[in-house]
């Protein structure tokens, strides 16, 4: 019951050749990727006009003058990640860009800007959604915390299901915004050259509570800067495209930056020319939408729901780049290696689950306010641009193959740009909550190393001694009609031990190792030779691949084949189980034994032994194993 209802929530496992149909042409992969930095045009010319007020009513005249600026800096940022694809077509973003080029420590800080950067894109999107709801119905205000952990709860569970599956949900309402957006251009085009004309409305009287300064200014461009969240999923998420996707992300991601620049352009403008100011009641793109559309018109209605929708959909960028970023991290070791695992629908189901548990976090620590988040979140955004684009200057300057000079020369400007940017949000922002995120990525860049480091300590600890790993299995005389079956995790010590235990009392044992869809067979074929030995007796290995994703399922379906074709004869599974001594250690293992031995112990009796292979504690190499009988 409890597997239907799973599978009626989150659709049927998919087979891993699927994977190429779960690809998606652009038109579907553009409201995927594109829909946080497209849906920053509702709340980035609030963010800036939100300081600007502060200087008084004159200072809002300078919202035009930002807007351009930050257009151009999206110009630079966008022809930089287009280089970026092309030099990293498989995707990976700063992190990889990063890693690669400046080295590994310096790719962590890359990595834990770009994680605190999707944790609060995901919050913050969610939050303005709310906020754009309450604008319609005053009385939501006060359920705007539950209504955004409701929108996170759906958008996690559309993500669970598959990026075809998050592609059909997040098309329409990414488009139906960008054309309300037009819509609205339209006809506020119409009406300032027909009815309003173009001189701009006064805003409304405000005394200025700060002069009005280049500090000012300043802290206004780079709060107007968090229209530029988003801009580099696209360049993380290439293998998400059809082929050639590399061609196909950089035409995306040049669309996206036109239709991002022109939006934004678009209603600053009419912001402007209305006299629009702050409202903590009403949000900056609501009160153009009266004023162009009429108040309770069908079209100002469409406008706002549309923009709730595109709002909370926007949080899906960050569904799709931090699983994949935990997924890279955890594949050098960096983060638990349960976070690199496919669920059943082709998705990193373990990092989805940790963003929607970070995000409902930080949106009940707001809230549901988008003031201080959003001022967090750019900081994160432009550490990734810089060190990306610094990356591909060095490699660059390295390679030095064709129009080098040219490449390098963008790259340089765009780190330039995006470090002064940079800069400027930590010193304008730092006592509005910035600090914490200064604070925050070097301890996230500690915690990364350290799991790094341990699992250095501890793939030593369990790596293989060719001297002495040699096995094989003797006749016995008489024969006892045992057969065991050995659940071969890894070609490390523990599940080497636990087929040496086999070999001590079974007639026959085969060792099965469940192919990864990472991993080739040969290889694993080839190092089980080289340190078991080619003289092996009776001892067999067995290379199963899995159609799915699921690794247990292979193993389980092996051992009752077996099972069925010999019956008469005693067979014992072997499970290598590492015990941890470390309180790190218990996320870091990927104990896949236990579930093993849940899922064969629910059909019928079988005989199990566990082989207990204790870790070494943090700063030493040492290593035990102990065997333990076997349960029924």
């Amino acid at each position: 019951m409890s597997v239907s209802f799973f599978f009626r929530l989150l659709g049927r496992p998919l087979p891993r050749s699927s994977a190429k149909d779960e690809r998606l042409p652009n038109v579907q992969a553009l409201p995927i990727l594109s829909s946080d930095a497209l849906s920053s045009v509702a709340y980035a010319t609030e963010a800036a006009l939100g300081i600007l007020i502060l200087g008084g009513s004159a200072a809002l005249q300078l919202s035009l003058p930002i807007t351009l600026a930050i257009i151009a800096l999206i110009a630079i940022v966008v022809l930089s990640y287009r280089q970026a694809i092309a030099a990293y077509p498989n995707g990976g973003g700063s992190y990889v860009v990063a890693r690669d080029n400046l080295g590994r420590n310096v790719g962590l800080v890359a990595a834990a800007a770009l994680l605190i950067d999707y944790t609060l894109t995901a919050a913050v999107s969610l939050m303005a959604g709310t906020q754009a709801l309450s604008s319609l119905d005053p009385s939501l205000l006060a359920h705007e915390v539950p209504i955004a952990l409701v929108l996170l709860v759906l958008v996690g569970w559309a993500n669970l299901r598959g990026v075809k599956e998050a592609g059909r949900v997040f098309a329409v309402p990414t488009y139906a915004f960008v054309v309300m957006i037009v819509v609205l251009t339209v006809a506020g085009l119409k009406d300032l050259t027909f009815h309003h004309g173009w001189t701009p409305d006064a805003p409304p009287l405000t005394a200025a509570l700060q002069p009005i300064g280049l500090f000012l200014i300043l802290r206004a461009f780079s709060s107007g800067c968090s229209a530029m969240t988003g801009i580099e999923a696209i360049a993380n998420g290439v293998q998400v495209f059809r082929e050639p996707a590399p061609l196909n992300a950089r035409k995306t991601l040049l669309v996206m930056g036109v239709l991002l620049s022109a939006m934004f352009l678009a209603v600053s403008t009419m912001g402007f020319m209305y006299g629009v100011a702050p409202n903590p009641d009403i949000t900056v793109l609501a009160q153009i939408g009266q004023r162009v559309f009429g108040n309770g018109s069908v079209l100002y209605w469409i406008l706002q729901i549309s923009t709730l929708l595109i709002l909370v959909l926007a949080a899906n960028t960050a569904f799709s780049g931090f699983p994949r970023l935990a997924a890279m991290l955890a594949e050098d070791h960096c983060l638990p290696m349960q976070m690199k695992l496919l669920g059943d629908r082709l998705v990193y189901q373990n990092g989805i689950g940790v963003l929607v548990a970070i995000t409902a976090l930080i949106i009940v620590i707001c809230r549901g306010d988008t003031t201080v988040a959003v001022n967090l979140y750019a900081l994160g955004v432009f550490t990734a641009f810089t060190l990306s684009q610094l990356g591909l200057v060095c490699r660059w300057w390295k390679r030095r193959g064709d129009g080098w000079r040219g490449r390098m020369a963008m790259n340089a400007l765009g780190s330039l740009t995006t470090f002064v940017v940079l800069v400027v949000i930590v010193v304008s922002k730092f006592d509005e909550g910035a600090w914490t995120v200064v604070i925050a990525i070097p301890l996230l860049v500690w915690g990364l190393a350290l799991i790094r480091r341990r699992y250095r300590e501890i793939f030593a600890a369990l790596a293989l001694d060719s001297e002495r790993s040699a096995l094989k299995l003797v006749p016995r005389d008489p024969p006892t009609g045992h057969h065991a079956i050995v659940w071969v995790a890894s070609v490390m010590q523990p599940s080497f031990e636990a087929v040496r235990y086999a070999c001590s009392f079974a007639d026959s044992v085969t060792a099965v190792i469940v192919v990864q869809k990472d991993e080739d067979a040969g290889q694993l074929s080839q190092q089980w030779d080289r340190y078991a030995g080619t003289d092996t007796g009776a001892l067999e290995l067995v290379l199963l691949d899995s159609p799915f994703s699921s690794l247990i399922d292979p193993f389980c379906d092996f051992v009752m084949e077996q099972e069925r074709r010999q019956p008469e004869r005693i067979t014992t599974v072997v499970m290598p189980v590492a015990i941890p001594r470390d309180r790190l250690d218990v996320a870091l293992l990927n104990q896949r034994a236990r579930s093993l031995f849940e899922a064969l112990s629910t059909d019928q009796s079988r005989v199990f032994s566990i082989v207990r292979y204790f870790v070494p504690p943090r700063s030493t190499n040492k290593s035990g194993a102990t065997l333990s009988g076997s349960m029924e």
